[in-house]
């Protein structure tokens, strides 16, 4: 048998010898004998040729019994002789799993990944590596055995033992959390040498202060590789598989590798490397042949024909990164046959991604038929969102789209030439090949898909698109590919290229969305990729605040359904969002993150990820071969507030220590919402929505003269919620029923409001309700009941759908309807007429749309010509958007000693009395603009007899645009002015313990003129409506001028 070079040992491994070898061997030799499988002359020879030739590691013969042993080289001995005179690949697979791990045998072409046959190191991922944590871990040795199973095939056995981790110290607290002593698995202790273990201490250290893998590498005594990449338990999937994929593109194999588990939540994977000396390309048929399509791209020794074994490790390291982010894509079958680069694949995926997002896929028809129809016609605009809701559907599925994608490679990698031309390659003068050469001459780590710049400029955008237009055969295709066009051209930045991520990140310029669809151009738009996930970020304003959001799925329909709706929605509640934020200096931004189906129990994996990649795109990178410098086609600075939202009430406090930890100025202000210990101003604790909300449905009692213990009311979003909990505890009605996430709790009577009390102090949900306090007439059906029967004798087929439909239900009918949960969009154009009863009547008299986009905009039109006062989300629901500004204040205003010491809970547990006392003055100003728009509104509609729905826009629209104009005079330039308006729009107490100099010195420029012209804005138009007179703001002016003049 031919013999492979085998790998020198270095310091780091102790080798494996099996010291009962040799009497194991006499054991399958005596099986074989009686079996007879074998001719017995030739047992003797095969049997030393695998225990002594093929050259298989002691580990094997140690776990595997002689019965184990027999069976697989008799498998091997009726392999070979089957593919005597044959060409085709010998196929050799064997597993056995037990109860604490598993051994997997496959023959391997050095070089080459398997594309057909069983996929072992897939199912070591899947069942072993991406369930991993401390307390049930896993760890992998493999090996190549040195010697060829056949002596015309290059191909040899690689073998995978898998076993279960026993830690010296499963729990390590403290300075144990770094001991590699404590952390490590007691086998691996006993095999790993004094080098190995100080090599893994330094890449623990970094994995744990670091986010992203920590990669390494050093060359060996036999002119190897070693490439050892760290990393978070269960911070990517799939990646040891994917790692394989990588280095053989690269035709590179790898001799041996390791998987170690820590039980400080550290994985490191090892690999021992060298490029394969016989790889070539392979076209074989047949169960477990493995092939290159005849197509392919070439390998780097092919492309660059002196390419080193340096050169590819470097290559290797900069693109395990991007594995890293997204180890597995539709398109990875591509990778794996060469056909496209590791780049192009990844690349492909975040088209694919955007193109399902962004297609204009309502047309020009569209468009015609809403300019023809009437928007203030009900049957019309009900036509238009049927219309909108099926195209948007139907038009482009996921798979029609992947399936384009997939017919098209050569544009793709036209298309990725012309994205990593601009995003990759410097910037300098030039031609694009002189570009290539200087960069070359920098970094010759240069991709595969790179090289081929070398040859030919890529295409221009002209270009492209009449390619685009000559390559596909019909409009669908052309459309596909020319959304990835699209891209981009409005990508303004971009880590795709930072040497370490965890998240691919796109700051985006939101030129390409059709106006048709999003008719107010947001100001900034950022589009997040991870391997667990996808999400978004949408601003209005340069300065701009507003909650991250995570959407789960319950099953692969919902999931579709989110991913359809994911971006329309984060549009609809950034734009809500800033039609709010119209008391504040902030505009409004949202951000919202899509868990993958096979990822909805990694919320905050996702939530890290999302962050770490958008501070990529924020900070400046300052350490070469971690962050670098990106291509920055924006052109200046941005700072982004991020804020909590459904899902990450309890990330915000990790957010501000990291944006800290990566060195961000303003990590302070970075989050709001922080516990109370990081100087955070909890909502619900303090109940600031809801002190918003509830001053609307106070001023319909004051206005209509009505005893609010004799309302009745419908809420949805229960007591285990922020706003449901608190509008319980801050109300006095007769609420007949509540929906939460558990069910519906309904009782004509009233429901017993100390019960809901003790839910609402606790945070429970009704599930938890003592049913016993409910009347005769009174139930609660749970989502996981099915078959009920309600008192009045109506039949319940299953709770869920019941509980999803209730807010439609006959029996949901009650005077006031305060929505402090539940989905966007629950109400729309077409249920929205099941809010009514037979004679038309609706069941509603008040509507308080505290829950964000509750109700489309047609559907609140339909209730307010029905008579219903309903006050819509951009109004009622504005408070917490006031807690955040100031608490984002005070974090500009205040030095880091002094927030410790003023903003932030004491060692003991105490709240500073500045902390108390400016929380205060937030509770107050909240209910102060509350109570103004509410009479804004109400007198507007009382006099013009629009819609205060209508009105609510009308009166953000106005203070937005009358603050930007603001902004642009030179107001801000009367210095007596300036003091004046700032004394009255800043918190009396923040003045007095710092000072009107020192804020307008420490805060910045564009934030304090913000806040200026939000003042002056909302003061004006709460005064003097949407419609003021030409002189009215001349007047309203006129007034400040002579306080300024009678200050000085």
């Amino acid at each position: 048998m031919t013999v492979l070079d085998p790998v020198s040992t270095n310091s780091d491994y102790t080798d494996n010898v099996y010291s009962g070898k040799q009497d194991h061997r006499a054991q399958v030799c005596a099986i074989l004998e009686q079996e007879g499988s074998i001719p017995q002359h030739l047992i003797d020879t095969e049997v030393d040729w695998f225990y002594n030739v093929l050259g298989l590691d002691d580990m094997y013969f140690m776990l595997e019994a002689p019965t184990a042993v027999a069976r697989h080289l008799t498998s091997l001995y009726g392999s070979q002789l089957s593919s005597a005179g044959q060409d085709n690949l010998i196929s050799v697979t064997f597993q056995t799993r037990h109860e604490s791990g598993a051994v997997f045998i496959h023959n391997s072409v050095p070089g080459v990944s398997k594309t057909e046959g069983p996929h072992f190191e897939q199912m070591i991922d899947a069942e072993y590596l991406d369930i991993s944590v401390p307390q049930k871990a896993y760890r992998v040795e493999s090996y190549r055995s040195r010697g060829k199973v056949s002596k015309s095939l290059d191909a040899s056995l690689r073998t995978y033992f898998v076993n279960a981790c026993d830690f010296v110290n499963p729990t390590p607290e403290g300075d144990a959390v770094n001991d590699i002593a404590q952390v490590s698995d007691r086998t691996f202790l006993a095999k790993a040498t004094p080098h190995v273990l100080d090599l893994y201490g330094g890449v623990i250290a970094k994995v744990l202060c670091r986010s992203g893998p920590v990669i390494v590498s050093d060359e060996l005594p036999n002119g190897g590789y070693r490439l050892v990449i760290g990393y978070r338990q269960r911070s990517t999937q799939g990646f040891y598989s994917a790692m394989s994929d990588l280095y053989h593109y690269y035709s590179m194999y790898s001799s041996r590798k390791y998987v170690e588990q820590f039980s400080n939540g550290v994985t490191i994977i090892s690999l021992y490397l060298d490029l394969a000396k016989h790889a070539k390309k392979l076209t074989h048929s047949g169960a477990g042949s493995s092939s290159t399509s005849s197509n392919a791209s070439p390998v780097l020794s092919a492309a660059i024909p002196h390419a080193s074994i340096e050169e590819c490790v470097a290559q290797i390291k900069k693109e395990a990164s991007l594995l890293f982010c997204i180890p597995n894509t539709p398109f990875q079958t591509l990778f794996k046959t060469g056909e496209l680069s590791v780049q192009e694949a990844v690349y492909a995926n975040v088209g694919w991604i955007f193109a399902q997002h962004f297609l204009n896929r309502l047309g020009s028809e569209y468009a015609t038929l809403a300019e023809i129809l009437d928007p203030n016609d009900a049957t019309d605009v009900e036509v238009l969102a049927k219309l909108k809701k099926r195209l948007r559907q139907e038009t482009f599925t996921r798979e029609l789209v992947l399936d384009i994608l997939l017919r098209h490679r050569e544009l793709i990698k036209d298309l990725y030439a012309h994205f990593a031309h601009v995003h990759y390659v410097s910037a300098d003068s030039g031609s694009a090949v002189s570009k290539v050469a200087d960069r070359l001459k920098a970094d010759l780590h240069v991709s595969l898909s790179m090289t081929r710049l070398q040859d030919q400029e890529p295409l221009s955008s002209d270009e492209l698109r009449l390619k685009i237009t000559r390559v596909t055969t019909n409009d669908h295709d052309a459309m596909v590919m020319r959304a990835l066009l699209d891209f981009n051209e409005h990508v303004l930045k971009t880590n795709f290229y930072q040497p370490t991520k965890v998240a691919l990140s796109f700051r985006m310029d939101p030129g390409f969305l059709p106006a048709i669809e999003y008719p107010t151009k947001p100001y900034g738009l950022f589009l997040i990729i991870g391997n667990e996930f996808r999400g978004f970020h949408v601003r209005f304003q340069d300065v701009a605040r507003g909650g991250i959001r995570i959407v789960r799925s319950r099953n692969a329909e919902a999931f579709s359904i989110n991913q359809r709706t994911l971006f329309d929605e984060n549009y609809s509640l950034a734009s809500t969002q800033h039609r709010k934020n119209k008391d504040i200096p902030e505009g409004g931004s949202k951000g919202t993150i899509l868990l993958n189906p096979d990822a909805q129990d990694k919320p905050f994996v996702a939530f890290e990820k999302y962050v770490d990649a958008m501070l990529d795109l924020l900070l400046t990178g300052e350490t070469p071969g971690i962050k670098n410098r990106l291509v920055d086609r924006l052109g200046h600075n941005e700072i982004l507030f991020f804020g909590p939202d459904e899902g990450t009430a309890g990330y915000m406090d990790w957010a501000s220590q990291h944006a800290r930890k990566r060195g961000a100025p303003f990590w302070k202000a970075f989050t709001t919402g922080k516990s109370q210990t990081l100087g955070g101003i909890p909502h619900d604790t303090y109940g600031m929505t809801t002190r918003s909300v509830h001053q609307y449905v106070l001023g319909i009692i004051r206005q209509l003269g009505l005893d609010e213990s004799e309302c009745t009311k419908l809420q949805t979003g229960g007591p285990d919620g922020d706003l449901g909990s608190n509008e319980i505890k801050i109300s006095h009605d007769c609420t007949t029923a509540i929906v939460d996430g558990s069910g519906v709790l309904y009782d004509p009577q009233g429901i017993d409001r100390a019960e809901l009390a003790r839910l609402a102090d606790a945070r429970q949900m009704i599930q938890e309700f003592d049913t016993s306090k409910l009347s005769s007439d009174g139930f609660r059906v749970l989502v996981d009941d099915f078959q009920i029967t309600l008192p009045d004798g109506t039949h319940v087929q299953d709770g869920l759908s019941f509980r999803n439909t209730f807010h439609v239900n006959p029996l949901a009918a009650a005077d006031f309807f305060v929505p402090c949960g539940g989905r966007p969009e629950s109400i729309d154009i077409n249920n929205v007429g099941k809010l009514f009863d037979a004679d038309g009547t609706a069941r509603f008299k008040y509507v308080v749309e505290g829950a964000n986009l509750f109700f489309t905009q047609d559907a609140r039109l339909r209730l307010e010509k029905a008579g219903v006062h309903l006050f819509k989300d951009a109004s009622a629901n504005k408070g917490g958007v006031t807690s955040s500004s100031l608490e984002v204040l005070a974090a500009l205003s205040l030095t880091d000693d002094e927030f410790g010491r003023l903003m932030c809970k004491q060692s003991d547990g105490s709240l500073p009395a500045f902390y108390q006392e400016y929380v205060a003055g937030v509770q107050n100003a909240i209910e102060a603009n509350a109570a103004r728009e509410f009479e804004c509104l109400w007198n507007e509609s009382k006099a013009t007899g629009k819609s205060k729905s209508v009105l609510s826009d009308d009166l953000s629209v106005a203070i937005v645009e009358l603050r930007k104009n603001l902004e642009s005079t030179t107001l801000w330039d009367n210095v007596a002015l300036r003091h004046l308006i700032m004394r009255e729009a800043l918190p009396a107490r923040l003045l007095k313990e710092i000072g009107l100099d020192t804020i307008l010195a420490r805060v910045p420029l564009n934030y304090l003129k913000a806040i200026f012209g939000a003042y002056l804005a909302s003061h004006f138009v709460y005064e003097y409506g949407t419609s003021p007179s030409q002189f009215a703001f001349f007047e309203f002016m006129s007034r400040y001028y002579a306080k300024a003049d009678t200050a000085v």
